[in-house]
């Protein structure tokens, strides 16, 4: 047997203001489409802007469903909508924000399972990878250089 250890590396900001001012733009623009969320059945608004190698920026929310399962995430709308409006444009950077009807999110929610997959698979596609820092209502702000920081082990297609 051999035991490894697996190391994450992250950056933690106390908030938005100290952001490199281009993610500081780009994290405004996760809020405006947070702000735009149908989530009549949970009231938990989550928005996602992803800026590409182009500079275009592509913006995302969680949009819910009745049928609980064909919702979509904010991270997961707005990488598919880069890869349906830009299909040969990398993805630089992903800053996503959540918040709450009922309460202020205070702690970083970070990109759920499916989503880290959807993000590791882009990451695959364009061999390089993608920036994401995430926040919740207000407070601190998690930068990771890599999906792989958030997921370590990651699922992609040299297994297939």
């Amino acid at each position: 047997m051999i035991e490894k250890q697996i190391n994450s590396s992250v950056q933690i900001f106390e908030s938005v203001d100290e952001l490199p001012k281009d993610i500081q733009s780009l994290m405004h623009q996760a809020v405006e489409a947070r702000n735009g969320a149908y989530a009549p059945y949970s009231k938990f608004k989550v928005g996602a802007a992803l800026i590409l190698e182009n500079g275009a920026v592509v913006k995302g929310n969680n949009q819910e469903n009745a049928s609980y399962p064909s919702g979509l995430c904010a991270e997961r709308t707005a990488i598919y909508a880069a890869g349906a409006n830009y299909p040969n444009q990398n993805i630089k950077a992903i800053a996503i924000t959540a918040t709450s009807e009922k309460h202020d999110v205070l702690e970083p929610i970070a990109p759920c399972g499916a989503c880290r997959q959807a993000i590791a698979e882009y990451e695959q596609k364009q061999d390089q990878p993608i920036e994401i820092y995430f926040t919740g209502t207000k407070g601190k702000v998690i930068h990771v250089k890599a999906l792989l920081d958030i997921l370590p082990l990651a699922f992609d297609n040299k297994f297939l």
